[in-house]
């Protein structure tokens, strides 16, 4: 992988499925009202670090463009399916609470990650960590990435050098920017 450049990474904004502790993956919900805030918070972060201009890429899912168009709006939008989240499989819109009842080994999990590319039929962590890979490398400049929450801890990851595995220590949260420079990461909130 080539040297990253600077990042200014988004998760989308609340949705739905999210307040009701639903797994998403690849299918979609609408953002909150909460999630519709946070996203224009996160056009007002990026405007006052003076970076709304960089180039915006973001995942094809509606939360995401979503999330991008009320952060930057009537900017162009690079729509890249490598930043999609994770491919839940058979999980895709279930409960956690019900999974987690159903599976001991989910409630009891030491982090609340990975776990999730055990999923029938879903994706592996490893082959997220491909995909995120070839979209970090073919940035040719600093930019912002709209994604979602297991994707941009893997974005992040592999940004700073860690192995994706890694995922779980790292910060999470909706409606903050994750900037990484010079393989260093802070959180703007």
């Amino acid at each position: 992988m080539t040297a990253v450049p600077e990042l200014y990474i988004l998760r989308h904004g609340e949705t739905v499925w999210n307040a009701e502790g639903r797994l998403q993956g690849r299918a979609d919900s609408p953002l909150t009202a909460t999630g519709r805030a946070q996203a224009a918070r996160q056009g007002a972060l990026l405007a006052a670090a003076g970076v709304g201009n960089l180039p915006l890429r973001a995942s094809p899912s509606p939360r995401a463009l979503t999330t991008a168009e009320i952060a930057l709006p009537g900017r162009p939008i690079l729509l890249d399916a490598r930043l999609m989240e994770v491919d839940l499989g058979d999980w895709t819109g279930a409960l956690i609470a019900d999974l987690a009842a159903a599976r001991p080994d989910i409630a009891t999990a030491a982090d609340a990650h990975h776990w999730k590319f055990a999923a029938p039929g879903g994706e592996t962590l490893e082959a997220m960590a491909a995909r995120c890979r070839a979209a970090l490398d073919d940035l040719d400049g600093p930019a912002i990435l709209v994604t979602h929450g297991l994707t941009s801890r893997v974005l992040r990851c592999l940004a700073l050098g860690l192995p994706p595995h890694a995922l779980a220590d790292l910060p999470g949260g909706q409606g903050v920017i994750h900037h990484i420079r010079d393989g260093q990461a802070r959180l703007i909130a």
